[in-house]
């Protein structure tokens, strides 16, 4: 875990993708689909597994049941960190 918080770039240096990546997950209180960051913003899968490998965002499965029909849903959601990196 040390290694991996070690090769995040410093708050001043955050990759602009990441930087937006994150505003937009900031931005969304219950998190966003990863289609929505991917085929919505244009971000890639790749970027986003990364975010979540560095700490700076989580995938939070909701199963919600409004007709009685069992569906999953990922969402991703910034974390504490996540926050930080961004400056707020």
């Amino acid at each position: 875990m040390r290694a991996l918080h070690s090769s995040l770039p410093p708050k001043r240096d955050l990759n602009p993708e990441w930087r937006q990546a994150l505003q937009l997950l900031a931005s969304s209180p219950r998190g966003t689909t990863e289609d929505m960051l991917v085929l919505g913003h244009g971000l890639s899968r790749d970027m986003l597994a990364m975010l979540v490998l560095a700490g700076l965002a989580t995938v939070v499965t909701e199963t919600p049941r409004p007709t009685g029909a069992t569906a999953k849903v990922e969402r991703m959601r910034i974390t504490d960190a996540g926050k930080r990196a961004l400056g707020g």
